[in-house]
């Protein structure tokens, strides 16, 4: 590095040395610039805070009216156990009974109704199988036929 600082400065003696050497052709220094503004630039960290400030805010909101309601809830529920339990009370009371008149003794009376009249059950047995065995052609066939005003007994699919 020496060697070439060395030689720069030999050309630069040289070049004052050199009868030809003018001083106006020599490059002039260039201009120093000028200070720069900075520019302004925009943070969004006020945005954010408002941002968040208003939705800290809503959940706040919401927890306060969920407990609003919960406390309401454990009220109204409060006050019906309450009414529950003077009913109960109420009706535990022991209360005493009239006596039995026994001078009337009480005497069943015969009733106004008809009697029932009994019928036979009507078990159709088909070839004598169980309904698991019989094929569904003639289940279908049986129910169609045997009991045609009976709907609710059609095969299922």
């Amino acid at each position: 590095m020496e060697k070439a600082h060395t030689k720069s400065a030999l050309k630069a003696k040289d070049d004052l040395k050199d009868p030809l050497y003018d001083k106006s052709k020599v490059a002039p220094k260039p201009l120093a610039k000028e200070n720069t503004k900075p520019q302004e630039f925009k943070l969004h960290t006020g945005q954010r805070a408002l941002k968040r400030a208003m939705f800290n805010y809503s959940v706040a909101t919401k927890i306060y009216m969920n407990e609003q309601q919960k406390r309401q809830i454990e009220r109204i529920q409060k006050i019906i156990e309450e009414e529950e339990v003077r009913m109960m009370r109420k009706e535990m009371v022991p209360r005493a009974q009239l006596m039995p008149y026994f001078d009337r003794p009480f005497f069943p009376q015969r009733s106004s109704r008809p009697l029932t009249v009994p019928r036979e059950p009507s078990f159709h047995m088909v070839n004598s199988k169980c309904w698991s065995c019989i094929p569904e052609d003639e289940l279908y066939y049986y129910f169609e036929h045997a009991h045609p005003h009976d709907h609710a007994w059609k095969p299922v699919n």
